[in-house]
């Protein structure tokens, strides 16, 4: 299995992902869409880090990874890493509250169908940017 290989896989776990990620939506579990979604934004930085011959480390947002090597990304790609970043980022710092919560955040009544809203498009975005280095 190659790093490629690898990457196609973990593009397409993104994207099975991303089609199911309106159903927490729907359902207004959206404390889960927020989780999701960070998991779905993690799969697509580390699919776009294999495609140009990074291994990703074992945690969860690689995003200062990619703005450090985004000269090995295509232009089109290059000029999205900034939003990319910061959306990567952003969706880390959920990414624990909105599983978990805390004895005075219960992620359940935390976020609200924007917040679900946001992390959706974004998600969306960071599978997008992946499908774009995907086909350099």
């Amino acid at each position: 299995m190659s790093n490629e290989d690898l990457a196609i896989a973990y593009l397409k776990k993104a994207a099975l992902r991303l089609e199911v990620l309106p159903v927490y939506i729907e359902k207004q579990g959206y404390s889960d869409a927020v989780r999701e979604a960070q998991e779905i934004v993690e799969l697509a930085t580390k699919a776009m880090l294999r495609f140009v011959a990074i291994d990703p480390p074992k945690w969860h947002d690689v995003s200062a990874l990619i703005h450090e090597h985004r000269h090995r990304f295509p232009s089109s790609v290059q000029e999205r890493i900034p939003e990319l970043v910061a959306l990567s980022q952003r969706l880390r710092r959920e990414r624990e509250i909105a599983m978990y919560g805390d004895i005075d955040m219960i992620p359940t009544n935390l976020y609200s169908r924007s917040d679900a809203d946001r992390a959706l498009a974004e998600a969306a975005l960071s599978v997008e940017i992946a499908q774009q280095t995907a086909s350099k």
